[in-house]
């Protein structure tokens, strides 16, 4: 998986500007998969890529504050401090309301990292919560409001906090009217590609400057060299060359 890893990061780092690994695929093998994740999420940053770490973790009180020091901060054993995973930013779970997310952004703060809230995100059945009316507005609505409010705390230097948003990208009439509601939220805007989203889903992601948000796409480069029929050996090569098909197709949608 490292090696697999190494390979696709030495492929994108220079067109790509982020990873985003998720947690589960390396928590299904044990404590190699734990270490397989830490050494992926190193070795992306010696490269110079921002490293989202997808957990989408979900508790409140001395609990969030042990998974943020995990994956955001750091934890001090004896006299000296140690960085766990070092990600630059975790996606979370906000449905807990407050007591989820405060504690995560003392950490943010000291440690200059943020964190993806799921907001309104694109699986087809997260309507059956997210889309429901409370005082006349959707709950992924209300969400984005308290995103807007976390990231008070958050400010950033370029318009945009530390605390952002996950909005997918298979619902670009709600990723445009979020765009509009939460000018101070960077957007992480999954669901493109193997999911069906595509470059005009994702227009209203972004701000008149081009700006605001970041496009992911998991299995369309993870596996490109399935969909191209390429040999398996060069799986690297063919995530490169969907990398730049997508950047091309982002571009000239947003142009």
């Amino acid at each position: 998986m490292i090696e697999y890893n190494k390979g696709l990061i030495d492929a994108l780092y220079d067109i790509v500007p982020a990873v985003k690994p998720q947690a589960a695929y390396y928590e299904m093998y044990g404590w190699p998969g734990m270490r397989a994740l830490a050494e992926t999420i190193s070795y992306a940053k010696s490269k110079g890529m921002f490293v989202i770490t997808d957990g989408k973790r979900n508790d409140i009180g001395s609990t969030m504050e042990a998974y943020a020091s995990a994956h955001l901060g750091v934890t001090k054993v004896g006299n000296n401090e140690i960085s766990a995973f070092g990600g630059d930013a975790l996606t979370v779970n906000g449905y807990l309301g407050a007591d989820g997310i405060l504690p995560l952004l003392d950490v943010c703060l000291k440690s200059n990292t943020g964190i993806f809230v799921l907001v309104k995100t694109s699986n087809p059945s997260s309507g059956d919560l997210q889309d429901k009316l409370v005082d006349g507005k959707p709950v992924y609505q209300k969400m984005g409001e308290l995103c807007e409010k976390w990231g008070e705390k958050l400010s950033g230097k370029y318009r945009y906090s530390g605390v952002g948003a996950v909005v997918g990208a298979t619902w670009p009439e709600q990723l445009s009217e979020l765009r509009i509601a939460l000018p101070s939220t960077f957007f992480l805007v999954p669901g493109y590609g193997a999911q069906g989203g595509g470059a005009a889903d994702i227009t209203g992601a972004f701000d008149k400057d081009g700006m605001g948000a970041i496009i992911n796409s998991s299995r369309a480069i993870l596996c490109a060299w399935k969909k191209e029929g390429c040999a398996q050996e060069d799986f690297a090569g063919a995530a490169r060359r969907e990398a730049i098909r997508m950047r091309q197709d982002i571009i000239s949608a947003i142009a």
